[in-house]
């Protein structure tokens, strides 16, 4: 998938090691629904005929017919390769199921255990039987020395994700999703493709008049951690971006549900909307507007800030223990 509909970096991006390792083709999305035409991805297939078919993503907030691009692949004799390292999760929690399951459908599948996995930070392969061998052969080929303490945290996270807490977390996740994309709507904000399918949405932030990165710094200086990110056909390019990608399994694992979803997203229409564009004041470009600077009300910075905190303040992230207690073991 092209970088600009979703897909990610080491997908052939130009500047990414696996466009120089192999002939890169992308696919879009449409421009008119902006999500994937299988159609359209079949009719490219058949004209590039690629050893590999690759699907997956980073930023597509809906679920995709794995069972669809194994025809594909089969139709022009390819591999059929998914990325599922950003919705794991949602495979293993078996709300993915089906056709939307790529294990069940794929040639190889390549994931990290982080993420929707909640694992740590690591990754995995898994294959036929018939590309075991070469899997294998990744070390000594582009692996070294094994990291133990990671692959038992890898079992830990793999054992919690055959629990039925796990698939209550998982689809807890996208249910969440769900309501913090149609609570960001009544906000005002534009959501890309109009919702989500999965754990993560697109907000446009061209509205308010503003870059992906303004957008993101500023959500930042208020206290939200997320990342700006290209829409698909960007005319703000990859750096700059029209978009703020953002996602719900972290404050899911907190225990968040449907009202701090709503609390979240008019935080979020608060920041955006006391927002602007800073205005060059020196150089040839004085009088433009900055990609980069912002101005925000200060008094809706703080308002936000102490909304953050106390929503915090609900949800610690380690409940178990005693913060009053390190606080002043450590003074």
């Amino acid at each position: 998938m092209d970088l600009y509909s979703g897909g990610h970096l080491t997908h052939g991006y130009r500047l990414n090691i696996s466009a120089r390792m192999f002939d890169a083709h992308t696919y879009e999305v449409s421009k008119e629904t902006r999500l994937l035409d299988y159609d359209q991805i079949r009719a490219q297939a058949k004209e590039v005929k690629p050893l590999i078919l690759l699907a997956g993503y980073s930023a597509y907030p809906r679920k995709i017919n794995f069972r669809i691009f194994k025809e594909i692949a089969d139709e022009v004799g390819a591999v059929l390769m998914v990325d599922m390292a950003h919705f794991a999760g949602l495979v293993a929690g078996k709300v993915f199921t089906g056709d939307f399951d790529p294990v069940a459908h794929a040639d190889v599948v390549t994931t990290t255990t982080h993420k929707t996995l909640r694992g740590p930070r690591g990754g995995m392969i898994l294959c036929k039987e018939e590309f075991a061998e070469h899997v294998d052969r990744g070390c000594p080929l582009v692996l070294g020395g094994p990291l133990p303490h990671a692959i038992a945290g890898k079992a830990v996270a793999f054992t919690e994700a055959n629990t039925p807490e796990f698939k209550a977390y998982a689809a807890r996740i996208v249910e969440n999703a769900t309501t913090l994309a149609a609570a960001c709507e009544r906000e005002g904000l534009e959501i890309a493709t109009g919702g989500t399918d999965n754990h993560l949405m697109l907000i446009d932030v061209t509205p308010f008049g503003l870059t992906g990165r303004q957008a993101e710094s500023v959500l930042r200086e208020a206290s939200v951690t997320l990342n700006r990110n290209t829409l698909p056909f960007d005319k703000n390019g990859p750096w700059y971006t029209s978009g703020l990608r953002i996602g719900t399994p972290a404050l899911t694992t907190l225990g968040m549900g449907e009202a701090e979803m709503k609390e979240i997203a008019g935080i979020l229409k608060v920041v955006l909307a006391n927002t602007q564009a800073a205005k060059v004041t020196r150089g040839a470009n004085k009088g433009s507007m900055s990609q980069a600077r912002y101005v925000i009300d200060p008094n809706a910075l703080e308002g936000v800030r102490t909304r953050v905190a106390e929503l915090l303040d609900r949800y610690p992230l380690y409940p178990e223990l005693d913060l009053e207690f390190l606080k002043n073991a450590f003074v």
